[in-house]
């Protein structure tokens, strides 16, 4: 058995790594320390809650010790992350990390005051943590020097180009010197991040602990057919049932995220909703409760959730099954984390059989059924032979022949509106606006600005 002793770490950092109460590498950590202490590029298919921070940040700090600093210290190491909650989990495991070692670290952001981050920059830094928008505003306004990097990190690449971060990615990629140490994390490897990984990997060591390799045999699974209109119901009980202490609830969009709280609130349950439209405060806020246990529902889009990294979760709710397959692995693996055991509910309308084949398919076994309660509907049943993908909401097409009806059998022209007026936005099979969580390029835009 391979322990951190025998991958090369210095004292300090082995000291560190003792006080987190680490003693055998996870498999990310095993395959990427060695040649990224060996100077070698990575290109690394993992997944938040695989322990790839340490896995990159052991070696950075490895580096930053391997010389004194200079007088003047310089960013030597420079990590994108593509939302706050990440940015602030990884400068956190940085702190902690670095306890024994001679290196300043920090992280920026948008959504609060950049008076404070300029004037930890101007003391010099050793290691910047930072999400796109805030670092290339204060890039260009003269604060940040990143021509001196030695080591870069670009941390969920996959959901970076989700949030349409890529052009600021590139931007980065040509002010940073040419020389220098790569490493490309991604929960998924479609051909946009292939290409990504290309244009500046050189040489790259692939580590692969993908969605397929990644153990759910601790997490309890079940999949409730439901109505969309009882999901709030099914979810109510089942949380005073359980006495659920600390739960994580999955939505697809933000507004859902919002009334989901209010209905759970209504039920008597205390919960918080954290998403991109929220501020900064309020999305700290949210998150230091939930990790203190004073609020013990936390309500998340899959892109606010990237960087949530609590332990004792004992629940996940898939309320809103997700489109894409590795999501729903990347969910679950929320609970069960250090060997304990959880419990994932996966809520599937009539609109999202289709999510749920996919799913089924990606990790191999088709997930026990719930039938025996009052909310259960038949027809939200996968049908034989059903094909993985989105399946046409059957209301929204009653809500379609309504209109016209209400028309006088006329369709509507477009001077009255038409879809014209949702700024160009599809609409989900929630009724609520998809383009924002879902990765299109105007929601990606929305996005990227809301976490600058």
């Amino acid at each position: 058995m391979t322990l951190f002793k025998d991958l090369g770490l210095s004292s300090q950092l082995l000291k560190a790594v003792e006080r987190e109460g680490y003693e055998t590498p996870t498999p990310v950590q095993l395959q990427s320390i060695p040649p990224l202490l060996a100077g070698k590029d990575v290109l690394g298919i993992a997944q938040t809650g695989t322990g790839k921070t340490a896995a990159f940040a052991l070696p950075v700090l490895q580096a930053m010790t391997a010389e004194r600093p200079p007088q003047k210290r310089r960013i030597r190491a420079l990590v994108l992350s593509p939302t706050r909650e990440l940015a602030a989990q990884i400068d956190e495991r940085f702190g902690a990390y670095s306890t024994h070692l001679d290196v300043r670290h920090r992280v920026i952001f948008g959504g609060v005051k950049q008076g404070p981050q300029v004037r930890a920059l101007q003391k010099g830094l050793d290691v910047l943590i930072a999400t796109p928008g805030r670092l290339l505003d204060l890039i260009g306004q003269g604060h940040i020097d990143i021509s001196h990097v030695e080591f870069f990190v670009l941390d969920e690449a996959d959901r970076m180009l989700d949030m349409g971060f890529i052009r600021d990615i590139q931007k980065v990629l040509k002010l940073l010197p040419k020389k220098r140490q790569n490493l490309l994390f991604s929960a998924t490897m479609p051909s946009s991040i292939a290409s990504l990984a290309n244009s500046f990997l050189r040489d790259a060591i692939t580590v692969d602990v993908s969605p397929e390799e990644i153990t759910v045999d601790r997490i309890d699974q079940h999949i409730l057919f439901t109505r969309k209109a009882d999901k709030h119901r099914i979810l109510a009980n089942i949380i005073l049932d359980e006495e659920v202490s600390c739960g994580i609830v999955f939505t697809r969009t933000k507004h859902g995220a919002n009334r989901l709280v209010k209905q759970l609130v209504q039920a008597g349950i205390e919960a918080a909703a954290i998403h991109g439209n929220k501020s900064q405060g309020a999305r700290t806020k949210a998150l230091d409760g939930f990790k203190r246990g004073n609020i013990p529902i936390l309500v998340a889009t899959d892109i606010a959730s990237r960087g949530i990294d609590v332990d004792g979760i004992t629940h996940v709710f898939n309320y809103d099954l997700p489109n894409e397959p590795e999501s729903y692995v990347h969910r679950i693996g929320r609970t069960a984390r250090a060997g304990r055991s959880g419990v994932a509910y996966g809520f599937c309308d009539e609109s999202e059989s289709g999510y749920l084949v996919g799913i089924q398919r990606l990790i191999g076994n088709e997930i026990p059924v719930i039938e025996d309660h009052e909310y259960h509907f038949e027809k939200a049943r996968p049908k034989p032979e059903q094909k993985p993908g989105k399946i046409k909401d059957p209301n929204a097409k009653k809500s379609s022949n309504s209109r016209r009806r209400s028309n006088n059998g006329r369709p509507k022209g477009r001077s009255g509106g038409g879809n014209r007026s949702q700024g160009g936005g599809g609409r989900g099979s929630s009724g609520q606006r998809s383009g924002g969580q879902q990765g299109g390029s105007s929601g990606g835009r929305r996005n990227h600005r809301g976490n600058r």
